[in-house]
């Protein structure tokens, strides 16, 4: 089995930033892509941001210039820099990774529990 777990979430005010961490662990043999998505209240959940173990990154036009997202692929751990957050940042963050279990297996993608951002001042 694998889990996620994350952390970093809480309160800040507008303009300010968090750093949000997920770390994956179990029976791991590859993680092609790591990320992270959120969910604001009555909202869909929406892609932020995902990093490849090469380091390719893709982000939302919504958060493109302020998030930053990163990797330490020796400890299968994404990060998420949260900068000049704005109200409409609020949200759950989720964590995932789209892991391998071993070399014959196709990736499958595991979620974290969720973290709440609130941006208020």
């Amino acid at each position: 089995q694998v889990q996620l777990v994350e952390s970093g979430g809480g309160l800040v005010q507008p303009g300010g930033s968090l750093r949000l961490s997920c770390a994956a662990s179990g029976s791991i043999f590859s993680i092609p892509a790591m990320g992270w998505y959120r969910q604001a209240p009555g909202k869909q959940r929406e892609l932020v941001a995902t990093i490849t173990a090469g380091g390719g990154t893709n982000y939302a036009d919504s958060v493109k210039g302020r998030f930053t997202i990163g990797r330490d692929n020796a400890k299968n751990t994404v990060y998420l820099q949260m900068n000049s957050l704005k109200p409409e940042d609020t949200a759950v963050y989720y964590c995932f990774a789209d892991v391998a279990r071993d070399y014959f297996s196709m990736p499958t993608d595991y979620w974290g529990q969720g973290t709440q951002v609130t941006v208020s001042s």
